[in-house]
């Protein structure tokens, strides 16, 4: 069940593990996309932007999660390429504790400070009842973020990108099914959409821990192994807590820009949600590249071989170029269609609203390819074991937002804040590309014998063939 990266065509592998991932992610997707497709459609625009007014403080805190979650598996992807399976369960073993312990403290901090959050975004009072509903059920289910989210991270660590997208087909059938009983037949409205969302990720995380237990033989932990190792630990929070502050200090800059925008009035916020969703289901192979590449870049730096970290991301990066590509075309194409899927043929806005979602779709989308780099560079970085610069870019990201949303949008209005991703975007590269660089250079000094090692294991390979 487990694939290992260190060896073999670089493009071959890391477009294998990127397409089952992408198809994972792209389940996720689909519960925010139900979610906005048939409050959207059932419950009117107002209620679709009163969802969409969380979409930053919710990338603040399940971000934050996120970050964690990818971030622990890093060693265990270090471990599992140097073979070293007894510490590698350590570390499993380890975050499941870690994970345990944020997730009450982060689900306990979020609920009480839900509405206060939320008046100081600025939220339209006419979207504030929804907005808090919403937002304070999907808050209350941050352990079951955490539950599934480690376990696929450390799947996919093991080199296995198949599995959890099994689990996340299932909850998304149920997804759909649990929304349409908890709007149409309960009358929940927006919160109807929350619960429905939490109960389906909750099922895909047990049906995914019960997976692991039966299937992974490698997992097994014993009791010496699972007590808890104050050094596991904090190699797991070098790696964990950097990469989801990472995130959060970059939902800090999305925070801000979502004030600006909720101070342009309902019909703004409601076209930058609806431009959301489809954004987001665009941007799903760039996370996708971004998971393979931790993985690629963490098992061959466990196994030493460095000379196949820049092959590795450049590999990716025309795969990242290529897509981006793609998807521009697709949306100068079908960008109204594409927003119709979230917006009411009957809404009386409805002229406005497509006009400016197709706007905040086509520029987000021509500038793709920085975004594609921003995810191969900044978790190839992580991958090699140097988290903590990822906060850089992400501070990176923060402040051109914050620039855009505090100087540009009140006088420029929509239009700057359109711009405001790709100018967060472009920062962040100006930084990675020479961080990456230089994390591969360190590597290389720190382990100079890693090159000749490689380049024997490939003479012997070839005089077995031969």
């Amino acid at each position: 069940m487990t694939k290992d990266l260190t060896s073999g065509s670089p493009m071959r592998l890391i477009l294998g593990f990127t397409v089952p991932t992408l198809l994972g992610l792209l389940f996720q997707q689909l519960y925010n996309m139900v979610d906005a497709m048939i409050v959207g459609k059932l419950l009117g625009s107002q209620a679709l932007g009163a969802v969409g007014s969380t979409g930053s403080i919710n990338f603040f805190v399940i971000g934050f999660c996120l970050g964690v979650c990818s971030g622990f598996a890093i060693p265990v992807a270090q471990r599992m390429g140097a073979k070293d399976y007894p510490q590698m369960r350590r570390y499993v073993a380890n975050a499941a504790y870690l994970s345990a312990v944020i997730a009450f403290v982060l689900t306990v901090a979020t609920g009480i400070l839900c509405r206060d959050i939320l008046t100081a975004m600025d939220t339209p009072a006419d979207l504030f009842a929804d907005a808090n509903a919403y937002i304070f059920i999907i808050f209350m289910g941050i352990p079951v973020v955490f539950l599934y989210n480690l376990l696929a991270s450390i799947i996919r660590a093991l080199g296995d990108s198949r599995t959890p997208v099994y689990f996340l087909a299932l909850s998304a059938g149920l997804n759909i099914v649990l929304d349409l009983a908890c709007i149409l037949l309960l009358d929940w409205g927006v919160a109807g959409a929350a619960i429905a969302t939490v109960v389906s990720q909750a099922v895909s995380g047990v049906a995914c821990l019960v997976y692991m237990v039966k299937r992974f033989p490698i997992l097994r932990i014993t009791r010496e192994e699972g007590r808890p190792d104050a050094d596991a630990c904090k190699a797991l929070c070098a790696m964990g807590l950097p990469m989801g502050l990472q995130y959060s200090i970059t939902a800090i800059g999305s925070i801000v820009m979502q004030t600006a925008v909720n101070g342009l009035g309902s019909v703004y916020v409601s076209a930058v949600a609806t431009a959301g969703k489809v954004y987001q289901l665009l941007a799903c192979p760039f996370d996708a590249m971004g998971a393979a590449m931790a993985t690629y870049c963490g098992q061959n730096v466990g196994a030493g071989q460095l000379d196949r970290l820049p092959q590795g991301v450049r590999a990716c990066s025309v795969l990242g170029a290529g897509y981006s590509a793609i998807a521009l075309v697709g949306m100068l194409l079908f960008a109204p269609q594409s927003a119709m899927l979230f917006l009411s043929s009957s809404d009386p806005q409805l002229g406005l609203l497509l006009g400016l979602t197709c706007q905040y779709i086509i520029v987000q989308t021509a500038f793709f390819f920085p975004l594609a780099l921003v995810n191969i560079l900044r978790f190839s970085i992580q991958g090699m074991g140097f988290s903590v610069l990822a906060i850089l870019a992400g501070v990176l990201e923060m402040i051109a937002r914050t620039v855009v949303g505090w100087f540009f949008v009140p006088g420029m209005g929509y239009n700057a804040a359109c711009f405001a991703s790709p100018a967060a975007w472009i920062c962040a590269d100006l930084f990675l590309i020479p961080a990456c660089l230089g994390c591969i250079a360190r590597l290389r000094r720190s382990n100079p014998t890693a090159s000749l090692e490689t380049i024997s294991r490939r003479v012997l390979k070839k005089a077995a063939r031969a």
